[in-house]
């Protein structure tokens, strides 16, 4: 109680002193932070308005400003290298325009004092021209509409790499790094997904920094659109023993659904959730007490909190299950429908694509390698240049626009 009591008290001091315009963080690029002010460092703030500006004005990406600022030898500040997360950070950060913002994290748990970021569990303190600004609010609110504009139009895009199908799968013939995924705009304004070497992102076309180390790579980009057309066409061309596969699968499938669990299970988990709340409950007495040590209760309580989820979560695929065998018959159609779909190669499935390709190596804009897991047979797909369309019969682009020949050989690997 003494410490939830001195927790409450320092936080209301330091709430007032942030709005009196008392600054309370660190050093930043183009700012250093000394007894609660804020003054301009010169030689950040320089580095500062040259980002705004590429961004801005020449209309560079993240990432190619910071393989300029790398290549330039400018040093940053409390990061190892630049990167576009960090030239990201710096457009967002409303202090280059003289703002202040100050609460952006908290600390819920007075026991543990963890940090998290406040998403409007408390109230922020906002400043409006606070201090010295490193540029123009015009110029930042410029660049951040570009950013904003972006983000509208990548609405959507999964923000981790497990979430593509192709992450991590897709490789550079050339160079070796993996591809990533990026957004281009067509000329009709739509923008599509593509897939391009990471060193050809991060190090543009090749040439040689100033101590003459090689860097960059020039192997082209694949649309996304075409990496799917390609293990669609893959799986069609597989000799699948298709009768076999889908009654196995449904077998599983049928014997899972028929599981009928007994709902007094529920109940004992139910129990046990109660049983390991107290518990944690219990805890906090002990860390106040001095029976436990802060470190022991942090670790404690997270073991609690996992074991707790780990139930709910068992509780939840209970009662899916529950679900599903009550609507078994319709189930069991949609799936065998959908099954079928999948082994024949008449439907689109990243999941199921995903599982079968090892790697697809990129060799040139006019071959590309595939590699498919479990099997030991290499597909080479030889792509014409003519190609100009998206391959994808559902875009309504013909057959004879897609002209990709398959050769089948033993993977030597």
């Amino acid at each position: 109680e003494e410490s939830r009591k001195t927790s409450e008290r320092v936080k209301w001091g330091q709430k007032r002193q942030m709005e009196q315009g008392v600054v309370f963080g660190r050093s930043m690029l183009g700012y250093d932070v000394k007894d609660g002010k804020m003054t301009v460092n010169e030689e950040g703030a320089k580095i500062v308005r040259l980002i705004f500006h590429k961004f801005a004005n020449e209309n560079k990406g993240t990432h190619v400003i910071a393989r300029e600022l790398r290549e330039a030898g400018i040093t940053p500040m409390r990061v190892k290298e630049w990167s576009n997360t960090v030239i990201l950070r710096v457009i967002r950060n409303e202090k280059y325009c003289g703002d202040l913002v100050q609460k952006k994290t908290f600390t819920p748990d007075f026991l543990s004092h963890e940090k998290k970021y406040n998403r409007g569990e408390e109230e922020f303190v906002i400043i409006k021209d606070h201090h010295e600004p490193i540029v123009s609010r015009e110029l930042f609110e410029k660049a951040n509409r570009i950013l904003d504009e972006k983000s509208l139009t990548q609405e959507g895009k999964a923000k981790h790499s497990n979430r593509y199908p192709f992450s991590g799968k897709i490789k550079c013939g050339c160079c070796g790094s993996s591809y990533v995924a990026r957004y281009k705009n067509r000329n009709n304004g739509t923008r599509y997904k593509a897939w391009r070497c990471y060193k050809s992102a991060t190090q543009g076309s090749p040439h040689t920094d100033k101590a003459g180390n090689p860097l960059g790579c020039s192997n082209p980009s694949i649309r996304n659109e075409d990496a799917v057309h390609i293990m669609y066409l893959v799986t069609r061309s597989l000799q699948l023993e298709e009768k076999k596969i889908t009654a196995n699968l449904l077998s599983v499938i049928q014997s899972v659904l028929s599981v009928n669990t007994d709902y007094s299970h529920i109940e004992k988990l139910k129990e046990q959730i109660q049983t390991v709340e107290d518990k944690r409950t219990q805890l906090i007495d002990l860390c106040i007490s001095g029976a436990i040590t802060k470190q022991e209760f942090i670790t404690k309580r997270e073991a609690c909190d996992k074991e707790i989820s780990e139930l709910q979560d068992t509780i939840s695929g209970i009662d899916q299950q529950h679900l599903l065998a009550d609507q078994q018959e319709s189930v069991m159609k949609e799936i065998t429908a959908a099954i079928h779909e999948i082994v024949s190669g008449v439907e689109y499935e990243d999941a199921f694509y995903s599982q079968i390709l090892e790697r697809m190596v990129v060799q040139s804009k006019d071959a590309v390698d595939v590699y498919l897991n479990l099997l030991p047979i290499k597909w080479s797909y030889a792509v014409a240049k003519a190609s100009k369309g998206v391959l994808d019969p559902k875009s309504g682009i013909s057959e004879t626009e897609i002209p990709i020949s398959v050769n089948i050989a033993r993977s030597s690997g």
